[in-house]
């Protein structure tokens, strides 16, 4: 059985935690800032240290490889993402990567050499708050998003993602293309509230939910808010209103698991005194069920369509992003399994709301996750937070988990 150092995972915490600290204890470090480049700094040193081979590829993935006895053998992969929400909580994406960064130092302190090679990942832009394409390190690494894509990202700010890149100094010279893996596991914290409520510390994660993605543009016109009559407006903010106000009614009619989000509003002109000409808003639909995922889609489009027609403004709907659930793989599922039980850890199945990098890499590899409680559920903002002990609860399924994939000889 595994024992990793609690009191090192929890040193690594808070000094990595101390690199884009809000003032409320949360974690502000977007991908390719100033913050996230420092982040990445210590992730590379604390490799150095490990003396494992480092790569960074041309979208700016971090990995990390210490080597196994067999050189022809398909590396475990481990890890997760060091970019934040902003003003988002420390737990997010940050504790995969300081738990999988323990497992190697567990490794080294018991000088354990496994079968396999161990790979771990830290993926870029994960959380695609501010270039809006989330999971986009692993995306492209797995060809589902080209480079040359990636690279012309521009963030709201107009700043082009291949420009940030080589600012920090991490537009890395590796191809960003997939390898052979033999099995991939991420652990993240649950971002929901089923474990915290059911007082377990673990859970087995056997898929994640369909996404879809959605901006709107209504467009009205504008009009002096005094002498202009109710009944002449082509108004596109009461437009978006009446719209938004459906769609937050929709996933009850759909089905029990069906989650829509309106997270992006703006309007224009944004004057107290004029009547809206603009209004845009995005939209976030969720289901483990793709045909409801699709639906939705189809109904949001409606419900749109009849609050401008009523309105009298215009409008325009695009996807811009779509994915469809996705089933981990079974074999993968019951390693965790078993090294949960191996380390006396209470656990049980479930699925993913949020979407993650293992989703991508499930595509090329067998997966599956580790999810750790996140209390109250809270998620996304600066009062994020998990119990340590769960962490460390986490933190050694997971290294209980590698080693046992690492001595697999099958998949190859």
């Amino acid at each position: 059985m595994m024992n990793i150092n609690a009191t090192r995972l929890r040193k690594s915490f808070e000094s990595y935690s101390s690199i884009g600290e809000t003032d409320a204890g949360g974690l502000h470090r977007l991908a390719l800032t100033d913050e996230d480049k420092k982040v990445r700094n210590k992730f590379v040193t604390d490799l150095e240290a490990l003396g494992v081979d480092i790569r960074i590829d041309k979208v700016g993935n971090i990995f990390g490889r210490r080597e196994g006895t067999d050189p022809d053998a398909d590396p475990v992969l481990i890890g997760s993402h060091l970019d934040s929400q902003p003003y988002g909580g420390r737990y997010d994406g940050q504790l995969g990567v300081l738990s999988a960064l323990e497992t190697l130092h567990t490794l080294e302190d018991e000088d354990i050499t496994t079968t396999r090679p161990i790979e771990i990942v830290n993926w870029t832009n994960e959380e695609g708050s501010r270039f809006q394409h989330a999971m986009l390190g692993s995306a492209v690494f797995t060809g589902e998003t080209t480079l040359e894509d990636a690279l012309e990202l521009t963030g709201q700010a107009g700043n082009r993602l291949g420009d940030e890149l080589n600012r920090i100094g991490y537009d890395g010279q590796h191809p960003t293309e997939p390898f052979d893996i033999h099995s991939h596991v991420e652990l993240h914290i649950e971002q929901g509230p089923t474990l915290a409520e059911s007082d377990t510390s673990v859970g087995v994660v056997e898929g994640v939910f369909g996404i879809a993605w959605l901006r709107v543009t209504i467009n009205g016109e504008t009009d002096h808010a005094g002498p202009t009559p109710m009944h002449t407006r082509a108004d596109a903010m009461a437009s978006a209103a009446d719209a938004v106000s459906a769609i937050n009614r929709l996933p009850n009619r759909l089905s029990a698991d069906a989650i829509a989000t309106v997270g992006e509003f703006g309007v224009e002109p944004n004057s107290i005194n004029v009547v809206p000409d603009q209004a845009d808003f995005t939209v976030d639909v969720r289901s483990y069920d793709n045909d409801v995922v699709h639906r939705a889609v189809g109904r949001i489009r409606e419900e749109i369509a009849a609050a401008c027609q009523r309105h009298g403004t215009e409008y325009d709907v695009e996807l811009v992003w779509r994915i469809p659930p996705t089933d981990f793989d079974p074999g993968t599922c019951d390693v965790l399994e078993a090294a949960a039980t191996a380390a006396d850890v209470s656990h049980h199945r479930m699925v993913s709301g949020a979407g993650h990098d293992a989703k991508y890499i499930n595509d090329i590899a067998p997966t599956s996750m580790i999810f750790v409680p996140s209390v109250d559920g809270k998620t996304h903002n600066e009062e994020e937070f998990t119990e340590w002990e769960d962490c460390v609860a986490g933190a050694k399924v997971l290294a209980e988990a590698t080693v046992r994939l690492a001595e697999s000889l099958t998949h190859d």
